[in-house]
């Protein structure tokens, strides 16, 4: 977050929130999508009940590793957050360490905009990221900047700021 995020500026939005420690960072033992779904409804209650926390990172490293499975089971997210009414408060973005947007190639630039060590799902209150959005200059332009940004750094920069040494998938890509 404080390196790749914040420092490369890919979310011209976190700094704020991180140096206030409005974030929450949450690392679930879910080893089903069953009992992910359930970790995900308790943080989207705590988000619910707790103004001053103003974003969840929840990190589920042993469930969805599969970028196809956890693609499909962002619609299962969508239809929770619509079960509990939570439509227009909360939405969720997803970050995976395989993510790849369609019509791209595997190590496309684009696809590391999306990319984190582990499977994560980032809950955002909608009236926050709209504000935040109403007043910053160029929201539009913030992708082509992130692509250019990540073309711009060498494959050795990226794979370490995205898989650093100790991490499952670095050891796993030796």
């Amino acid at each position: 977050m404080e390196t790749v995020v914040v420092g490369w500026n890919l979310c011209p939005f976190a700094r704020k929130e991180l140096l206030q420690d409005r974030i929450r960072f949450v690392v679930t033992e879910a080893c089903d999508e069953e009992s992910l779904l359930h970790a995900l409804l308790d943080e989207l209650e705590l988000l619910e009940q707790s103004p001053e926390v103003e974003t969840t990172v929840l990190i589920h490293p042993e469930v969805l590793s599969d970028f196809y499975d956890y693609n499909q089971f962002l619609d299962d997210v969508d239809g929770l957050i619509a079960q509990y009414e939570y439509e227009g408060i909360f939405q969720v973005a997803s970050f995976h360490p395989h993510y790849q947007f369609a019509g791209t190639e595997p190590d496309d630039a684009e696809n590391y905009t999306n990319r984190s060590p582990y499977p994560i799902l980032h809950i955002l209150r909608e009236e926050s990221l709209a504000r935040a959005i109403e007043r910053y200059h160029d929201v539009e332009g913030i992708p082509e900047r992130n692509i250019a940004l990540l073309k711009s750094k060498s494959e050795q920069e990226i794979e370490q700021a995205f898989f650093p040494k100790g991490d499952v998938d670095s050891e796993e890509k030796a």
